[in-house]
């Protein structure tokens, strides 16, 4: 428990250098705004020359303390090593040279560059506070989701972008909005290697043998009913991975052409043959 709760806070702070160097050598001299506080110390920055560490530390220390009396202390905590962290890297970064004056690749690495950073922060069950924090209290006071919240003030955020400096940069923050979110969802969640697979067949119980003689995957059947037939049968669900999958139709195919098939992407899968289950400290 003590070595997983020392890995998580190195986590905070390797994930926080990160972002602070895609903001501090790619985004803000670049004039790339792409939402949330660092998007806020970016404008600030190119207005009134004010200092972006500065920055962040001022609107970061006031929401962690309204979110601890609005919402709870233990959920304001959680932002407290993430979001001073980030805030003082930062600062400590400023002067730091662009890795690059070109917007366009300013836009691709800072977003990829702040995902990853942001990412290894949530993994290590931190954050970065920020507008984190203001979405929790929005949502506590008004009918938004925490997803509307931040869309809200991310596209406020661009929206200023526009004004001040052009439309052209409030496109490109847009891209490394979406960019950021894409790759905070791939640290958290990994590239997905694995497909979930359903089959719904007359032949069911000889398909379920097949995969598992062949594959040595565990299936689940589910009774299901069908909505124009009216009919019950059995359907099976199964995870494979992706250099299974061509195997598994073609076994499919061989015993039963006329199945329902159907093949999604999975991020994640936790348990016997795939990856183990992390022990987390609790709350």
């Amino acid at each position: 428990m003590l070595l997983r709760k020392i890995a998580n806070f190195l986590g905070i702070l390797v994930g926080s250098l990160i972002t602070a160097i895609g903001v501090s050598a790619l985004l803000i001299p670049n004039k790339i705004a792409s939402g949330g506080v660092s998007g806020i110390a970016t404008l600030l920055y190119h207005l009134f020359q004010w200092s972006p560490g500065i920055i962040l530390l001022s609107i970061n220390i006031p929401l962690l303390i309204l979110s601890g009396l609005l919402i709870n202390w233990k959920f304001a905590w959680r932002s407290v090593v993430g979001g001073m962290a980030t805030s003082g890297f930062v600062f400590y970064l400023e002067g730091m040279p662009a890795l690059t004056t070109d917007p366009l690749l300013a836009t691709l690495y800072g977003g990829i560059i702040t995902g990853i950073g942001i990412g290894i922060v949530f993994r290590s069950r931190g954050s970065t506070g920020g507008t984190d924090l203001l979405a929790r209290i929005l949502t506590k006071y008004t009918p938004l989701t925490i997803g509307q919240a931040l869309l809200l003030i991310d596209l406020l955020v661009v929206g200023a972008a526009g004004i001040v400096f052009n439309p052209e940069f409030a496109m490109y923050a847009l891209i490394s909005l979406f960019l950021t979110a894409k790759v905070i969802d791939i640290v958290q969640e990994g590239i997905s290697y694995t497909k979930q697979v359903t089959i719904i067949s007359d032949n069911i119980d000889d398909i379920t043998a097949e995969i598992f003689n062949k594959l040595g995957r565990g299936v689940t059947q589910l009774y299901t009913k069908g909505g124009y037939t009216g009919s019950d049968r059995l359907s099976a669900f199964v995870i494979v991975r992706r250099n299974e999958l061509s195997i598994l139709k073609a076994l499919i195919k061989r015993i039963d052409s006329k199945a329902f098939v159907i093949v999604a992407d999975v991020h994640q899968v936790l348990g016997e043959g795939f990856q183990k289950i992390q022990e987390e400290e609790s709350d």
